[in-house]
């Protein structure tokens, strides 16, 4: 098999061109972009035809390398959407999840019906970013491009509409949306109706692996080629093509897909509906093989990166490596933040907000770069045992692994952290995870793979994973008690 995943994230996108060959997978990064969202008078957009640009040019590259191509399949975040209008053309682009608008939107759902009411009905966490309270922003502007609308497509499925002209939405990255029933199957039809927002233009909701057909001839002809590329719906949303690639032996496992956020959960057969859960943040969003992802969406590396992103304004420029060492040579504990503080969604300055929040709750305030980069990093790790227990405790499950996945990986000092903050085997790998997730589903739907289970055997094999061993626990176990107080 040699199959195409475009791997789409917050920061950049790649092509990364898949071989299967005698139970091994090997991978080749065809193609490396830039993703330059844009603020224009108060907004936040993609800059989604860069991005459409961008993609096909990683497909002609890997097409040259690689005549016979079997299939493509794309991934990316969830949540934003494009709009369609009758005659299938693109309404503007789209939104930024972290637009600042959307917080209207969000105050307005909850006060119509109440959070408790979009978690029954949803079983996802009400947050401002959601498809749902982005729908209801531009409900209550009046926009005129929901008015004209005749369709919505998540990001990927957009840019598989690009490439085939098929309307629909694959089910993971819908069911991160709010807009989905929590069975996974339909829209939340009644939930929709009270809210305003009209079901007619949500398209038919299709499985992971779905296979959508061939490129248009206008797209092949634009290549030069490509007339038997197939593209397939992978797990569209990216942590959904992560969790497929978690090399695991045993079921009772949680897994970590860890960038720019830190997605923290388990898989379970079906939704947990319980006020607990709803309470403890969790959420339910749809994985490959009928499976739930049971998960906290926790700030991650997004702290980090924002920070580096200051520094680099003000003429400072660090690797992560770098300030991951100066991190290393900072005194530990000597403050902690909740990374989920809603400060810390989108502030000016990262590393101001940071020393605010250690300010306003009593503590000693971080002065250096590598003081507020170690403050992230425990703190992150003492959130994922937060997380861990909480996931416990709703489950049942033991949890005695934490797999991590994904480009945070690549800090060491994160993964022990995590191991001595959480008091369990850490197994860091692949990666990258989300391409390979991509590559198995397709291979699944391609019949080369059997099922997921076989897919994690490959994957164990071809990518072995680091382990960490928990150190110093009872340290961490005072530090969390401590961390516990800071938990708004």
């Amino acid at each position: 098999m040699r199959s195409l995943a475009f791997d789409l994230g917050a920061e950049s996108g790649r092509a990364i061109l898949g071989t299967l060959e005698r139970g091994r997978l090997e991978l080749q990064e065809i193609h490396r972009f830039p993703n330059r969202p844009v603020w224009v008078q108060g907004n936040f957009y993609w800059d989604i035809l860069e991005l459409w640009r961008e993609i096909k040019e990683g497909l002609r590259l890997a097409l040259r390398q690689e005549p016979e191509l079997k299939s493509l399949g794309i991934d990316t975040w969830g949540v934003d959407f494009g709009l369609l209008d009758q005659a299938g053309k693109l309404l503007g682009n789209p939104f930024h999840y972290r637009d600042p608008q959307n917080q209207l939107g969000y105050e307005l759902a909850l006060q119509q019906v109440g959070k408790e009411k979009i978690w029954r009905q949803t079983g996802i966490q009400c947050l401002p970013f959601n498809s749902l309270y982005q729908l209801k922003t531009l409900l209550v502007k009046e926009s005129a491009a929901l008015a004209a609308a005749r369709k919505l497509l998540f990001m990927p499925d957009l840019l598989t509409y690009f490439f085939t002209g098929k309307e629909v939405s694959e089910y993971t990255v819908a069911s991160t949306s709010s807009l989905l029933s929590h069975s996974g199957k339909t829209w939340a039809g009644e939930l929709l109706a009270e809210l305003g927002i009209p079901e007619r233009i949500l398209a038919a909701v299709v499985e992971p692996g779905t296979i959508l057909g061939q490129l248009l001839p206008d797209v092949q002809a634009e290549l030069g080629g490509g007339e038997n590329v197939l593209v397939i719906a992978p797990a569209e949303h990216d942590t959904a093509s992560a969790v497929v690639s978690v090399p695991a032996q045993s079921q009772d496992f949680a897994y970590l897909s860890c960038g720019t956020w830190s997605l923290l959960g388990v898989e379970t057969a079906s939704p947990s509906l319980s006020l607990e859960a709803a309470a403890g943040g969790l959420t339910n969003e749809g994985g490959a093989g009928n499976k739930i992802r049971l998960l906290k969406n926790i700030m991650g590396l997004w702290l980090l990166q924002q920070s580096r992103r200051r520094w680099l304004l003000e003429g400072e420029n660090h690797s992560y490596a770098e300030l991951t060492q100066l991190a290393s040579q900072a005194p530990a504990f000597a403050s902690l933040i909740d990374p989920d503080a809603a400060e810390f969604l989108n502030p000016a300055s990262m590393p101001e907000a940071i020393q605010e929040f250690c300010r306003q709750s009593g503590q000693k305030v971080p002065q250096s770069k590598g003081e507020i980069c170690r403050t992230i990093l425990e703190s992150l790790a003492l959130k994922y045992r937060w997380t861990m227990d909480k996931l416990r405790e709703i489950t049942g499950m033991q949890l005695n692994v934490l797999h991590i996945v994904g480009g945070g990986i690549n800090n060491e000092l994160l993964c022990q952290f995590a191991a001595n903050a959480c008091g369990v085997k850490v197994a860091a790998g692949p990666v990258e995870a989300t391409a390979i997730g991509n590559l198995m589903v397709q291979a699944i739907a391609l019949g080369e793979v059997r099922d997921i289970s076989k897919a994690r055997e490959i994957v164990a094999a071809s990518f072995p994973p680091a382990i960490y061993t928990p150190q110093e626990q009872g340290l961490w176990e005072h530090q969390y008690q401590r961390f516990l107080s800071l938990i708004k």
